[in-house]
Parts: structure tokens; C-alpha cells; sequence
């Protein structure tokens, strides 16, 4: 049975189903269980901020949010963010979902590390991104009850050892296309993992540039 935080759960469809059997039969045990505490985080967020939202719409952004860290989905020139985008865009237009809701959803997931704009974006945008902030940074940590942060965690555990196993996650997803972390958070990633990384500089490629001024 699905868990239940004050009504948010699973949403009871044959969509939200076959999303949860793709992601986990794609996804480590890691990711999955990340992205539906992601899922729970984000859901219960709007309840507290008073957003309405699609749950299913949100469930798909959670849910393929990390997909394109997975060897099936990545790319080697795209940001895992977009690689996980495409891959719940095709997946929804196999199910015949209208083109708005499909672009709200790639929406969600090509933003979600990109911090200070989806919060004023539709709430499926916001609500994944909060989601995401909250179980790997730990931000509105304290806007959580210790019941609602246990019973998530208690459904979809976190591994003895989550943030360094998720870095970890990110790095193995990401290290084949360091180029694509210029300007993401990811970068970061990169660069702890790998003393010699050396990330693209927004100045030094405007001061290579073709321009001669």
C-alpha cells in the first residue's frame, strides 16, 4: 500500500504505475528511492505553501528526474538534466499526454538544478526542484515534521552513508561529459571527485571569443 503523509500519495493510476516499474527497473536502489522521497518532499511542499498541482504531472517530474544518469538515458552531449527531460518526454507521448503537460513536466526536470527560478515557475516546476533541495541539501528541513521526515525515510530508506553516496551517483552519471556542467552545480561534483578538473570559466569564454572587443 502506498504510504500516506495527510493525503499525499502515490497517485492511484495506471500512469503512475508504469512509471514507478520503469524508473525502479532502470534506476539503482539509490535513485529510486531518492526520487520517490523527492516525490513525497515536493507533494507535501505545496500542501504547506497552498499550490495546486497535477499529482500525477509531479510524480513523472520526481520520478525520471535522475534518469539520465542511468547508462539507458545518457547522452554524450547533453546535461544529465536534459537526458532525464527527454526520456520522460518520450515515455508521456507514448501515452498519448497533451504537449502542455509533457513540456511542464521536461520543464521540471531540465531546471532542477537550477536554483532560483523554478520557485516562481508553475508549481510542478517549483515542487520538483523543492523536492530535490530538500532530500539532497536539506533545505526547508525544518519545515517537515520528524513524522513526516520519519515516514518518508521509514517507505523509502536513505543509505547508511546518502550524501556521499548520492555525490557519488551524480559523478558516475556525469564524468564521460565534464562539458556539460559549465554553468550547473554539477560542476562541483566534478570538481570533488577529481582534484585536475579544471571547469569552464564564463569570463575567460567571453574573452576567447571570436569578438575582437
Amino acid at each position: 500500500m502506498s504510504l500516506d503523509i495527510d493525503g499525499v500519495t502515490i497517485p492511484d493510476s495506471q500512469l503512475a504505475r508504469e512509471i514507478t516499474e520503469l524508473v525502479r527497473d532502470t534506476e539503482s536502489p539509490l535513485l529510486f528511492h531518492h526520487s520517490s522521497r523527492v516525490y513525497y518532499f515536493g507533494a507535501l511542499a505545496g500542501r504547506k505553501r497552498g499550490l495546486k498541482f497535477d499529482p500525477e504531472l509531479l510524480y513523472c517530474g520526481c520520478m525520471f528526474h535522475d534518469m539520465g544518469l542511468t547508462r539507458a538515458h545518457s547522452s554524450d552531449c547533453c546535461r544529465f538534466e536534459v537526458d532525464g527531460a527527454n526520456a520522460a518526454r518520450d515515455f508521456l507521448e507514448s501515452h498519448g499526454i497533451s504537449q502542455r503537460d509533457i513540456d511542464l513536466v521536461w520543464t521540471s526536470i531540465a531546471l532542477h538544478t537550477t536554483p532560483g527560478i523554478p520557485e516562481f515557475m508553475d508549481p510542478v516546476i517549483a515542487l520538483v526542484t523543492a523536492g530535490v533541495e530538500m532530500d539532497v541539501l536539506g533545505l526547508a528541513y525544518g519545515q517537515y515534521s520528524d513524522a513526516e521526515r520519519e515516514s518518508i525515510v521509514a517507505a523509502h530508506p536513505r543509505t547508511p552513508r546518502f550524501k556521499e553516496d548520492i555525490i557519488q551517483a551524480f559523478h558516475d552519471g556525469i564524468k564521460h561529459k565534464p562539458h556539460t556542467t559549465f554553468g550547473n552545480v554539477k560542476a562541483d561534483v566534478l570538481a570533488d571527485k577529481n582534484p585536475s578538473f579544471k571547469p569552464m570559466n564564463f569570463c575567460g569564454v567571453i574573452r576567447a571569443s571570436a569578438w575582437a572587443a
